[in-house]
């Protein structure tokens, strides 16, 4: 099953976990990241962390997050670069996590990755859909 930290500013995160388990029951592998205003992001950066090794069962974990380039959606690119079996989406609502939450047990990352995008329209995309538009700088000569 694929872990869920679902992370983003003020109460975002537990009021999405709570209403998820409010209509499913408790969720396994599944933690909230609340980012508040004044919070480090090395104080952010350990509670990702610590979500991340608390949701990882070995089949990899999807990182929810509310907006695009904030800093929960950086903290958990850069911690994606260094664990594998990691994605990162933003944009994620409510109903998008209901309709995806049964996904969770079926589906690889990368898989999971495609649908939550395809389903979520304009407003939601992925780290590796973002860096397909921007691809890396590659230096093409040696001097």
């Amino acid at each position: 099953m694929l872990g869920w930290v679902i992370a983003g500013h003020d109460y975002y995160a537990q009021d999405m976990l709570d209403a998820i388990e409010r209509r499913f029951g408790p969720q396994p592998q599944c933690c909230a990241v609340n980012y508040w205003q004044g919070l480090s992001t090395n104080m952010l950066s350990r509670m990702m962390c610590d979500a991340l090794y608390n949701c990882d069962s070995g089949d990899g974990v999807i990182f929810l997050t509310d907006i695009t380039g904030a800093a929960p959606y950086r903290t958990a690119a850069l911690i994606s670069h260094q664990h594998p079996h990691c994605e990162v989406i933003s944009g994620v609502t409510l109903p998008l996590l209901f309709a995806m939450r049964a996904h969770r047990e079926t589906q690889t990352g990368e898989a999971f990755r495609e649908l939550i995008v395809e389903h979520g329209g304009g407003d939601v995309t992925s780290l590796w859909h973002q860096q397909q538009k921007n691809p890396p700088f590659v230096l093409l000569h040696q001097y």
